[in-house]
């Protein structure tokens, strides 16, 4: 028996130990580590190039009563070991314990000859086609017989080192259901487009299917992408959607026309979430000219999706993503963490931020994303937290001011959000804040006085 509760002390103290954050992570701007938060792409992260100043739902942290840590791995790590274990088949771990598409790698830019040196040495096609929004070729490939994923594309590399390849990496939605509301939760209140507000809004969202039919949604002009043409509605999707609607209200007196350009990249598979449709969606969303883009989706870093997220950037887009609810310490996910994109993350209705939400130089701007409720499947609400619905506060009010991707109007869009923004934590733009937060009720003057400086 004694010797029973000592082994229980060490192991206590031990974990204990392990939860404590070295200075390095708190910093949270560099590349991708290991476990879930590195990848077998090119790291990338680094600081954000804006400005500074100025005033199925798996993947959240998993969460206690009160919002309290629920263990040392997060829900993204916990469900994507189920998902391989039901799915051996079809999914496996890359190197660095990142869920991959078994076999696959994707490839960008290869060329023809390239492509033929690759067949004959094994590699099958099994899909290639022409991303138009991006001017570039992709293509999926399976790995030959008896040749481990890591080892073909290092030879892929080889082969064709003009292209860029990695693995098709799994990304996970980056907020869940909270379960019964603590307090008073807000409801975004369902509203018509209003008369004489100019050109509609275009926004963009790459996420899982939208039900159209819901009641939170019926401002929006809906146009789906994906899933062969066949609408899957999913419970995250749908939220998201109700999330940039609540955005949009609560930056303007009445609701502008909107046009929701969604790109279903899980279709309700259990690949769903892969680099492959990730970087087709974003290629369609940039063929449309779409000028704001939300992705509250998170994973490791990927060759071919940072190519795809800089091309975007280059022409004027705003990517707008979740940075993920994997803890304070987490290594940076993506594609929150690559330069250029609008990195974004979650505060309760106390303006703190949340305990499971990452942190990192990257980071541009705080919303609220907890003790709120968003569309849930079929019609109703339920209270959700968690990053995921942070980022469509902002990119609603980024659609606002970019009505068409254009590099310069879009580097002076950030810049007027940044100068609304509420500055809450150290002053001025901070590793856990960003440059403020956006939808959160100014402070008042006795208490911005009395904040510590």
């Amino acid at each position: 028996m004694l010797k029973r509760h000592l082994v229980t002390l060490i192991t206590a103290s031990v974990l204990a130990l392990m939860s404590i954050p070295t200075w390095s992570q708190m910093g949270g701007g560099g590349t991708g580590g290991g476990g879930m938060g590195g990848g077998g792409g090119m790291p990338s992260g680094g600081s954000m190039s804006w400005p500074s100043g100025g005033s199925g739902m798996s993947s959240g942290m998993g969460m206690g009563q009160g919002g309290s840590m629920a263990g040392a791995r997060s829900e993204r790590q916990m469900h994507a070991e189920a998902l391989r274990q039901g799915h051996r088949d079809l999914l496996d771990f890359d190197p660095r314990g990142n869920l991959i598409v078994r076999d696959e790698i994707v490839g960008f830019g290869a060329t023809a000859q390239g492509l033929a040196n690759a067949q004959a040495a094994g590699f099958i096609i099994r899909r290639q086609d022409a991303l138009q929004g991006v001017d570039g070729d992709f293509v999926v490939l399976a790995a030959p017989q008896r040749m481990s994923v890591r080892k073909a594309l290092k030879k892929l590399r080889e082969i064709d080192p003009g292209a860029a390849y990695d693995f098709n990496h799994i990304y996970f939605e980056s907020g869940a259901e909270a379960g019964a509301a603590s307090g008073a939760a807000i409801v975004p209140a369902p509203q018509t487009p209003g008369e004489g507000q100019g050109s509609a809004r275009r926004v963009g969202l790459i996420d899982g299917g939208v039900q159209p039919s819901h009641p939170a949604l019926r401002s929006l002009t809906l146009r789906n992408h994906g899933c062969n043409g066949t609408v899957v509605p999913s419970a995250h999707g749908t939220a998201i959607a109700s999330r940039l609607v609540v955005g949009f209200n609560d930056a303007v007196p009445t609701m502008p026309h909107v046009d929701l350009y969604a790109a279903d990249v899980y279709c309700g598979t259990p690949v769903g979430g892969s680099a492959d449709a990730v970087i087709h969606g974003l290629a369609w969303l940039i063929e449309e000219n779409v000028p704001v883009i939300n992705v509250s989706l998170v994973g490791p870093p990927n060759t071919l999706l940072q190519r795809v997220v800089d091309l975007a950037s280059a022409q004027g887009h705003l990517i707008v993503a979740a940075v993920g609810n994997d803890g304070p310490s987490a290594p940076p996910l993506y594609p929150a963490a690559y330069p250029g994109v609008v990195a974004v993350t979650a505060v309760d209705r106390a303006d703190k931020v949340l305990i499971e939400a990452g942190r990192g130089k990257f980071l541009a701007f705080a919303a609220p994303g907890a003790d709120i409720e968003a569309a849930s499947l079929p019609t109703g609400y339920s209270p959700v937290r968690g990053t995921s619905f942070a980022a469509p506060i902002v990119a609603s009010q980024l659609a606002l001011l970019l009505e068409h991707p254009d590099p310069v109007a879009a580097q002076r869009a950030v810049s007027e959000l940044v100068a609304s923004a509420v500055d809450l934590g150290a002053p001025g733009r901070d590793p856990v804040y960003g440059n403020g937060c956006i939808g959160c009720a100014a402070p008042n003057a006795a208490a911005e006085a009395a904040r510590p400086r």
